[in-house]
């Protein structure tokens, strides 16, 4: 039954469905044809709101039997065109209303723009609609598709209204099948079917497309995948597509590690590598900055992505990355530390994050550097593991020295029993820090009493001696213990300032690698510490720019708010940001003061271009047409004075020579006004365009008469035949004028400029054909510029702006001018214009 829409009565927004093609003639329109068919035998509502059949004889026969909703004629410009009748589909409100052609351009004078707003309309309305659209539609794709096929797409719909779709069916077809069924007339019309094969529709144009729409599709499939997963709280990685994570540490094994991670990553179509590399506040050994840079450098090369987060625990920092991109599996090296160093420091990163895995897969590889490593360093920060250990050791130590020097009493001395209780001291320094080498000195300092100085088995001493010596002993243990603490916190200082500049520098590196500063900034700060958000506002709060992450926010997520020059605020959303992070947030949040004002500056500059390109053209103009300005003028005066001069009595014919001559230069001065006037407005944005439907066979003969010779040998071909083209006449006549006089200027002599027009998809191609010397491709970008006459040594034959101003006029009613060779010998001047008949290509 059809939506109820009486006043008042609540009821749904309808439902979209699209079917997206990945190339012209793949069988959209069928498929929704198809569709219609299956909901109307269900017992659905369904009418058809408006279909391109293309003349196409299977779409036009499965299109029977469904109610056709008559379409809406409209007038613009002399010439009637159809289009969807809206408000009818309104009035009859079904349940379904099938909608060709979804990023359409409306005739002007409706009630919409474009068809996609038409069909927003009716799902407003209640009214679910089927369309189609074609993936070189969509707008983040136009100057892809563009580059791919050379065929610019001026009918694009926003990606957002295709993402809002409910359901989203790719409808394929492999090129090779594609063009069979071109071959046999089932797309296009025969006499276009070879011009389509050869340009548009080759093999490489529509792999890449069949990519295009592939990639797309999968891209959302994605989104909805995350959003499902969020809001169902699965935190569990599902292998749906492989997301390799690879950690990197600066140190010789990276290239090694990075091979391998790609090599698991390509093993799965759509696979995605992702470098990570921790800045932590102890630092690591063997890291430098230059080993990085090269490292990210080969990630980029392999089509991977380079990250640095900060954390002061690496296997955690590792696991919260990969999680939050959804990571499927970890690369890890094995690790460079030897025996004694393992033995010392127990498990390394590698196990720990085995342990703490999960459902992520693990990877660890192997490398000519494993067990290579140097001891543990000094300055390590100790841990919650290490310093309990140290205060066991502090303990075990002792004592394990006392019952190993009790069985050498004899033979050893005192002195250097106090020696090695003084190394082990040292040694449970180094392993847990001052308070547990304060404890080994206290224990030390008892035993020895106890067991080495006599009377022994008692705490009693006898002799000074060795008082004195227990208590130099006690205090050098407390005093090394204190030093190596000291300079454990020293180290621990340098190596978190040196993770700070290195973060410092991988954003620096990231903004002049960028195109766009600010972006850059906001995901390497979000990334670089492990936050969910970051948001620039200006000073009234809006957003000037944010990046999010795609993961669940933290369940204790607070806000941090940082100034970012005078006028902006940084927001930051996610984990408690420590003290230690704040200078460098400090530093983040100054960078990007410093961009946003780049930024502004960069605008502002762009504001003044237009001025200095004006200012420049105007100087231009005034240096080149001194000449020629004051030719015809001087011989329009001339002319005019001497028929005034009461002194000479002239012939009839002479009068007549005079007049002439008067006439011909006033007609120069006139055309070489306008053409300066139009460059000014072009160069200006200025020029006020008329388009509306042009035939070809009437604007030519205006644009011959316009020439100084309107008899000249200008032979027109196969211009009745072509269809009328979206234009504003009087410049068309402008442009085919300039055309023709460059053509007749070049010419051979004797031979005609043909002057020929084609007809491919929704465009219509004008070829202006000379038969003389032609222009090397090198010199073929310097005839469009103004002032530029390849050949010419003088200024007598005007000031060069006839191309110029042609290849503006062109693009300004959205067509473009080139340069061909000519077959044999000469040049073609190739202007492309849109046709007029609103034909698009299937959906």
């Amino acid at each position: 039954m059809p939506p109820d829409l009486t006043p008042g009565t609540v009821h749904r927004r309808g439902r979209l469905r699209v079917y997206l093609g990945s190339a012209p003639g793949v069988g959209k329109t069928y498929r929704m044809l198809d569709e219609a068919h299956r909901r109307r035998d269900r017992g659905a509502d369904v009418v058809v709101g408006f279909i391109e059949t293309h003349g196409r004889k299977h779409t036009a026969g499965i299109l029977d039997g469904l109610e056709v909703v008559p379409r809406l004629r409209r007038r613009y410009r002399d010439t009637d065109f159809e289009e969807m009748d809206l408000d009818a589909i309104l009035a009859r409100r079904p349940s379904v209303a099938l909608v060709d052609e979804l990023a359409h351009t409306n005739i002007p004078g409706g009630r919409h723009a474009k068809r996609w707003q038409d069909i927003d309309e009716l799902l407003d309305a209640g009214i679910d609609v089927i369309t189609t659209v074609n993936i070189q539609h969509l707008e983040s794709l136009n100057d892809v598709v563009q580059k791919i096929t050379g065929i610019p797409q001026r009918e694009t719909v926003p990606d957002e209204v295709v993402r809002r779709a409910d359901q989203i069916e790719l409808v394929d077809m492999a090129p090779q099948a594609l063009r069979r069924r071109m071959a046999h007339g089932n797309v296009y019309k025969a006499e276009k079917v070879d011009a389509a094969l050869s340009n548009y529709f080759r093999v490489g144009n529509l792999t890449a497309l069949r990519e295009l729409a592939l990639l797309w599709v999968a891209g959302r499939v994605d989104e909805g995948l995350r959003d499902y997963r969020a809001s169902h709280n699965i935190d569990r990685v599902w292998e749906t597509r492989e997301r390799v994570v690879v950690a990197i540490t600066g140190g010789p094994e990276g290239e090694t590690i990075i091979r391998r991670a790609a090599r698991i990553a390509d093993r799965t179509a759509g696979g995605e590598l992702l470098a990570v590399h921790v800045s932590r506040s102890d630092g690591l050994a063997g890291a430098s900055p230059g080993a990085l840079a090269q490292q990210r450098q080969l990630v980029e090369d392999l089509g991977g992505s380079y990250h640095v987060v900060v954390g002061d625990d690496i296997p955690t920092a590792l696991l919260a990355f990969a999680r939050a991109h959804h990571a499927t599996q970890l690369v890890l090296g094995t690790s460079r530390r030897g025996r004694i160093n393992r033995f010392l420091t127990g498990p390394g990163n590698g196990q720990t994050t085995i342990d703490a895995s999960e459902d992520i897969d693990v990877h660890m590889v192997t490398h000519e550097f494993t067990g290579r490593g140097r001891l543990p360093s000094l300055g390590r920060r100790h841990s919650r593991r290490r310093t309990v250990a140290g205060y066991l050791a502090g303990l075990v130590v002792p004592t394990l020295l006392t019952a190993v020097l009790s069985q050498f009493h004899h033979s050893v001395n005192l002195t250097t029993d106090a020696l090695i209780f003084q190394l082990g001291v040292v040694a449970v320094a180094l392993l847990g820090g001052a308070m547990s080498a304060l404890l080994a000195s206290l224990v030390a300092s008892l035993l020895l009493n106890y067991f080495f100085i006599p009377p022994v088995h008692t705490f009693t001493i006898d002799e000074t001696n060795n008082f004195i010596a227990l208590v130099v002993f006690a205090v050098v243990a407390l005093t090394v213990s204190t030093v190596v603490d000291h300079a454990a916190r020293l180290t621990t200082r340098a190596a978190r300032a040196t993770a700070e500049a290195e973060a410092l520098s991988t954003l620096a590196g990231s903004v002049l690698r960028g195109a766009d500063a600010l972006p850059a900034l906001l995901d390497k700060t979000r990334t670089a510490f492990g936050l969910d958000s970051v948001a620039l506002l200006d000073r009234s709060g809006a957003t000037i720019a944010r990046s999010d992450s795609d993961s669940e926010p933290a369940a204790d997520r607070t806000v941090t708010e940082l100034p970012a020059g005078p006028d902006a605020l940084l927001v930051l959303a996610g984990r408690q940001v420590s003290a230690t992070d704040q200078r460098v947030l400090t530093a983040f949040a100054a960078h990007i003061a410093a961009a946003l004002e780049r930024d502004r500056l960069a605008t502002a500059a762009a504001e003044v271009e237009p001025i200095k390109a004006a200012d420049k053209m105007r100087t231009a103009l005034l240096a080149a047409v001194s000449h020629d300005l004051r030719t015809p003028l001087a011989a329009a005066l001339a002319a005019v004075g001497s028929l005034r001069s009461p002194d000479v009595e002239f012939a009839p014919a002479d009068r007549d020579e005079l007049l002439t001559m008067a006439n011909e230069s006033l007609l120069k001065l006139t055309a070489l006004v306008d053409n300066l006037l139009d460059m000014s407005r072009l160069q200006a944005g200025a020029l006020t365009l008329h388009l509306e439907a042009a035939h070809l066979d009437e604007v030519l003969p205006r644009a011959m008469d316009s020439l100084a010779d309107p008899d000249a040998a200008v032979q027109p071909l196969d211009l009745d035949t072509a269809p009328p083209v979206l234009a504003d006449p009087p410049l068309l006549e402008r442009v085919l004028a300039n055309l023709i006089a460059n053509a007749l200027r070049h010419n051979a002599p004797g031979a005609p400029v043909l002057v020929t027009a084609s007809h491919h998809a929704d465009q219509v191609e004008i070829r202006v054909v000379d038969r003389g010397p032609g222009i090397a491709p090198e010199d073929r970008d310097r005839v469009f510029l103004p002032f530029q006459r390849l050949g010419d040594t003088d200024n007598t034959t005007g000031v060069g702006l006839g191309l110029a101003l042609s290849r503006g006029l062109a693009e300004a009613m959205g067509g473009t001018l080139e340069v061909e060779d000519t077959p044999g010998g000469g040049t073609t001047l190739l202007l492309t214009l849109p046709a007029a008949t609103h034909i698009e290509e299937e959906q």
